[in-house]
């Protein structure tokens, strides 16, 4: 699978929301105006999980080298992942979203 098929927008299935393809060279794994997301990746943008339960933002982590980091757990299995914070990109992850994870 290219990278371009990897990074594709979605409707958020939390929210509704029409998310766009991140713009910065990531991937687009979290809704930038709810922050939820799908557990859809075994490893970051491989798409192969088949879990597919939506995942609720619980959290707010920051590592030292990859900034702040949106602690996401499932509410079908339980598995908890941390996603980078969406910025410098079209649709940035929404700070009022952000403020609440503390």
């Amino acid at each position: 699978m290219s990278r371009k098929d990897e990074n594709k927008g979605f409707i958020c299935e939390h929210c509704g929301h029409k998310v766009l393809p991140m713009t910065n060279g990531g991937y687009r794994n979290h809704c930038p105006f709810c922050l939820y997301s799908k557990h859809v990746d075994g490893a970051p943008g491989d798409r192969r999980c088949l879990c597919n339960g939506l995942m609720e933002p619980v959290g707010l982590n920051y590592h030292s080298q990859k900034g702040f980091q949106i602690i996401h757990e499932c509410l079908r299995c339980g598995q908890r992942n941390v996603n980078k914070v969406a910025e410098r990109t079209v649709q940035p992850d929404e700070i009022d979203e952000l403020l609440r994870l503390f």
